[in-house]
């Protein structure tokens, strides 16, 4: 699930805007998580074995003890092959406890599009119902906006999407709109998720 029922009683709140997530679950919850800021030092690397840089391990943590305070606890992660996201997938996981050796990573996550996200998540086990992906751009923020309408201009590196469906199954989620959405970023100062819906 997202949040943890003890975060505020009822209902989590978040400053900045005047709104609020009531802790509803819905059927299906969807975590998408860009990976954290990578490293061009060496401009020979291949693009997919490139390596955080500094600020992709700070960032890492810091967006995994925020997930952590929401109460977020994924049945299953995944993330891109790429060593990037990978190394993000870890540094988040180890944060909010979910065993990394359990983070199943996926070549074909690697720069994805619309329609290979759309098979993707198609294809997940209706018994999972919270699953948390890692992955990266244009992909990601193309689904934000164009699949979902959500009013997110760019999902920058360690952007997190928390999306929940009433969708019985993973196969309606990616044609259906998310009931509940909030985005959260490293340089969202608050250090609390926007809520998009």
């Amino acid at each position: 699930m997202f949040f943890s029922s003890s975060i505020l009683g009822n209902r989590v709140y978040f400053s900045g805007r005047k709104q609020h997530c009531k802790l509803q679950m819905p059927d299906k919850q969807l975590i998408l998580i860009r990976h954290a800021k990578s490293s061009w030092d060496d401009i020979e690397l291949d693009d997919h074995e490139r390596p955080l840089n500094d600020r992709g391990e700070r960032n890492g943590p810091m967006m995994g003890q925020r997930l952590k305070k929401l109460g977020v606890n994924p049945d299953k992660v995944f993330t891109s092959s790429a060593v990037r996201a990978v190394s993000t997938a870890q540094i988040v996981c180890e944060e909010i406890e979910f065993p990394r050796e359990y983070i199943i990573p996926r070549r074909v996550l690697y720069h994805a599009d619309v329609s290979t996200w759309s098979e993707f998540i198609s294809e997940l086990d209706d018994s999972w119902n919270a699953v948390m992906i890692f992955g990266h751009n244009p992909g990601l923020t193309e689904l934000a906006i164009d699949i979902w309408q959500l009013s997110v201009s760019n999902v920058p590196t360690c952007g997190v999407l928390l999306l929940g469906f009433d969708a019985g199954s993973w196969e309606k989620v990616f044609f259906s709109q998310p009931v509940r959405a909030c985005f959260d970023y490293p340089k969202n100062k608050s250090g609390l998720p926007e809520v998009l819906r």
